[in-house]
């Protein structure tokens, strides 16, 4: 029976596709893209922790729109891989801040990053805007 479910693969790639990125949308990014530049300094000057200290801004605005607008790229599975990249970076950031300032934990960024690293190798699936425009089904 378990070895049935082989042919619900690409549903099984939507779920995650779905869930983790609306979750990432709505749990995080949201609140930050909406923010403003005083929150975006806020999440800009984690990168301080690494010795990059000028424009803090444009650096939380980068991590705003990697939760965001990439998060919903994973979702709809367009430009998949690209947007992966940049929310993997943004968790390696948020959970090196963790662990190094010790303020939170560091256990849903870290989660994430895995979930958005093993979907950079898998792919978006054929439920995808990618494979809709590329023709791969």
């Amino acid at each position: 029976m378990l070895n049935s479910l082989d042919k619900y693969r690409d549903y099984g790639i939507l779920l995650i596709r779905l869930g983790f990125g609306l979750y990432m949308f709505f749990g995080h990014g949201w609140g930050k893209i909406s923010a403003g530049p005083e929150r975006w300094t806020e999440l800009g000057g984690t990168m301080g922790l690494f010795g990059i200290t000028f424009l803090p801004v444009v650096w939380g605005f980068l991590a705003a729109i990697a939760e965001s607008v990439c998060a919903l790229l994973v979702t709809a599975g367009f430009l998949f891989r690209p947007a992966l990249i940049l929310l993997i970076g943004n968790m390696i950031v948020a959970a090196s801040m963790h662990i190094i300032t010790g303020n939170g934990s560091p256990e849903m960024a870290i989660l994430y990053g895995l979930v958005w690293l093993g979907l950079l190798f898998v792919g978006p699936g054929p439920y995808s805007l990618d494979a809709s425009l590329g023709g791969r089904r």
